[in-house]
């Protein structure tokens, strides 16, 4: 039997364990971990990274939908930009050479793990950023709604259209981009966000998983086991996720992303 066939269901392994602990932003080091173990190139990558962002988005976002705290209006509108702006994200990483396409990955993982620690430290230190000025998207606390008003609507599109646009240059769900675009332009809390976050990514990412089917981009020897290693992954992560507290595996995880932003970055530079 093929060693890519075990090594792709490992691969999925550790992204799901990751994905089961950190939620849909493990699936960040989808790509880099391709790339290591199958010599994968990011516009190769991405669209299997992709499936496991949108499995694990879907099942999140799903047990949120019943327990009331997705904002679904809000997801669906900024997934609305998010498709249309994706085409041409994987349109220009068919086109982009490896080697710029893999630094500026890198230059993102790089980004998003500094940005983890710091919120890591915060968060164990308890200290919080104070607000200058109240945010364009307000929640109604009467009808449990968010207000929708034009500079809103903009704030939420601009972050829709820019996680959706990443999303298919890279092969990246978004979420590093939403999450902390819903935590400054909207007043919700913060399990609302996540939750509206996945129920974005959720649909961004299956549409770019069909547009990468479509144009012939998606590697299903690879996908499969891939996918099937990710859902094994999550169930062993969610036993174990539940004996670490978040501060501590926050901070795990970005140094362990800023360690793979450094080898990447290396190795793409050598």
């Amino acid at each position: 039997m093929d060693a890519s066939l075990f090594i792709s269901i490992g691969l999925g392994g550790v992204v799901g364990f990751l994905l089961s602990l950190t939620g849909a932003g493990g699936a960040i080091l989808s790509v880099p971990l391709l790339g290591f173990g199958l010599h994968l190139t990011v516009a190769q990558a991405g669209p299997i990274g992709l499936m496991a962002v949108c499995l694990a988005s879907a099942i999140g976002a799903f047990l949120a939908l019943r327990a009331g705290i997705l904002r679904y209006r809000a997801a669906s509108f900024m997934a609305i930009f998010g498709l249309l702006l994706s085409p041409p994200g994987i349109w220009l990483a068919q086109r982009i050479p490896n080697k710029p396409l893999s630094i500026g990955f890198a230059i993102i993982l790089g980004i998003v793990g500094t940005r983890l620690l710091i919120a890591a430290y915060h968060e164990l230190k308890g200290t919080t950023r104070a607000e200058i000025r109240p945010p364009p998207c307000q929640l109604n606390q009467s009808i449990g709604r968010l207000i929708w008003t034009v500079p809103c609507a903009r704030s939420l599109a601009a972050a829709g259209a820019t996680a959706g646009f990443f999303s298919g240059l890279l092969g990246v769900g978004g979420g590093f981009i939403i999450v902390p675009s819903l935590k400054r332009f909207t007043d919700l809390p913060v399990q609302s966000i996540v939750a509206t976050s996945l129920g974005v990514l959720t649909i961004v990412s299956f549409g770019n998983v069909v547009i990468a089917t479509a144009t012939g981009n998606m590697i299903w020897p690879i996908a499969i086991p891939f996918a099937t290693g990710a859902l094994s992954g999550m169930l062993v992560g969610q036993r174990v996720s539940k004996r670490i507290s978040g501060p501590r595996l926050q901070q795990f995880f970005a140094i362990f992303t800023l360690c793979i932003a450094a080898t990447m970055l290396a190795k793409a530079l050598l």
